[in-house]
């Protein structure tokens, strides 16, 4: 399952507008690199959407089935929001549906949320 918890505007280069929406799969128990210590997370992905600000809003909240993967992707530059710091990606992490299918590919790369 994941949860809608958010959504962003986008603008296109044609000056129309679309909606995205976040969302957010379940906790996950990870191992820091550096310090070999346990902290939980939780994945986050966008999705494209045909709807409006009011629905995006009301759909906050809401559970869907599938899961937020981590997928490899074609190496970007990210600057991490707290540090300023520039670094190096190649992976995304995506909304995969209940039957296993990668939505929104393309989106989901240009807008990594870290």
């Amino acid at each position: 399952m994941v949860t809608i918890t958010d959504y962003k505007t986008i603008e296109k280069e044609n000056g129309e507008s679309f909606n995205l929406l976040i969302v957010q799969g379940g906790l996950q128990v990870e191992k820091s690199k550096t310090t070999g210590k346990t902290y939980f997370t939780a994945k986050t992905a966008t999705v494209s959407s045909t709807f409006d600000e009011n629905m995006c809003k009301s759909l906050i909240g809401q559970q869907i089935d599938g899961s937020v993967k981590k997928v490899s992707a074609e190496p970007y530059e990210y600057t991490v929001p707290s540090t300023g710091e520039i670094i190096t990606l190649s992976h995304s992490y995506q909304y995969v549906d209940e039957s296993g299918t990668i939505v929104n590919e393309q989106v989901a790369t240009e807008q990594v949320i870290y």
